[in-house]
């Protein structure tokens, strides 16, 4: 077969992930695992029920329609004017996806030719490196650094070059637990505007901000006719295996996007679109008990590295907990949690991955703290042993 490598060399570099290699690490070893970010309990019973009703009902069994079942799509241009007086009409600006990977994807692909340039906050989530590289674009960081780990929107302008298509953005952002204020926001609006750049912006985490709310970008003047906006129900209503994403754009960015997902996965998860349309109708009050709950688990875990002696970043959203190991006499974040589960019996990330700059995230460790109260108090004992 030659000396060429047998994998698109545009993905060298791209193998297994951490979280493969960590939930494996966690298995073997028996250790509790804040390292994925996937409950351990499941949400609303009546939501799994709305989905068993559409199996045996045979509502979504076989191929439901390319673009998503007309009933989803009305809820999620209802769940977007609801929560951000946000108008999509359900049959030409919202698409539903495999997930909010596979939205990424999609977007990404349809959007980008070889060439174009993406600036995309760093420390970012795997999937976005990978899916530029498929494109053939470059990604080009933003990087993010502690404490704060806010913008530095003076670098995001120095940037922007000719060659600058897409501004890829998250908030909350995984992993830092950044929730980006309205003032950043429109920074970043009017630097789209001025450059005519594109805004694919991922949201998953829009239902986990803990003070403040979530604004999306493309609330703001100018901003709808360029941004891809991106979320799911994994997060929200914590069914992950699902796997109901979606987007809402306008119509031509939804065409483009929708044209490149038709040939990845075509359609998926019928009958759990059916359960997730009901989902998004829940009462205020769920959505509020999501946060309030998650709110304590962030302060339980919190707590607990903090008397481990970890440095702790408090995440204003999402479901993660940044840390600091120098404290602990500790510089390799990769060999630490590598480590980790033989010397305490806990499983976690190492935000080193996530960078470019591996100096920025050498000593970074990222933990989820979205389980139970029983296996984060389990959790926070075994790392006191540190």
């Amino acid at each position: 077969m030659g000396a060429r490598p047998l994998l698109n060399r545009r993905l060298a570099g791209l193998g297994t992930t951490i979280f493969a290699e960590m939930s494996a690490l966690a298995t073997a070893t028996g250790s509790i695992n804040l390292g994925q970010g996937f409950p351990d309990t499941d949400g609303p019973r009546e939501i799994a029920e709305a989905a068993a009703d559409a199996v045996l009902n045979g509502r979504g069994n076989q191929y439901p329609p390319g673009p998503g079942i007309p009933e989803l799509r009305t809820a999620l241009a209802e769940h977007q004017q609801r929560f951000y007086h946000l108008t999509y009409d359900p049959d030409t600006e919202v698409l539903v996806t495999a997930g909010a990977t596979e939205a990424i994807a999609a977007a990404l692909l349809a959007l980008l030719e070889p060439g174009d340039e993406v600036i995309a906050f760093e420390p970012f989530y795997d999937s976005y490196a990978a899916c530029i590289a498929m494109a053939g674009a470059t990604r080009v960081p933003l990087t993010l650094r502690a404490p704060s780990f806010r913008p530095d929107l003076d670098e995001l302008r120095a940037l922007i070059t000719p060659r600058t298509r897409l501004l890829l953005i998250n908030t909350p952002h995984n992993p830092t637990g950044l929730v980006l204020t309205p003032s950043e926001l429109a920074t970043i609006a009017e630097l789209a505007l001025e450059h005519d750049l594109l805004v694919v912006t991922d949201e998953v985490y829009e239902h986990l901000v803990f003070s403040g709310g979530h604004h999306p970008i493309a609330a703001l003047p100018g901003m709808r006719e360029r941004t891809v906006s991106i979320s799911s129900a994994g997060k929200t209503f914590s069914f992950t295996g699902w796997k109901v994403g979606w987007v809402t754009a306008s119509a031509p960015l939804v065409a483009a996007v929708r044209t490149t997902k038709q040939y990845l996965t075509y359609v998926s998860a019928g009958p759990f679109q059916y359960a997730v349309a009901e989902a998004l109708r829940l009462p205020d009050t769920y959505f509020d008990t999501l946060r309030t709950d998650l709110r304590r688990k962030r302060d339980l875990l919190a707590g607990g590295l903090s008397a481990a002696g970890f440095q702790v970043f408090q995440p204003e959203g999402t479901y993660f907990i940044t840390t600091d190991i120098t404290p602990l006499g500790e510089k390799d974040g990769l060999e630490f949690c590598r480590s980790l589960p033989d010397r305490c019996g806990v499983v976690a990330i190492p935000n080193v991955v996530f960078y470019d700059d591996a100096e920025a995230g050498r000593s970074l460790v990222r933990f989820t703290f979205c389980k139970r109260d029983d296996v984060l108090q389990e959790a926070v004992s075994r790392l006191r042993r540190l």
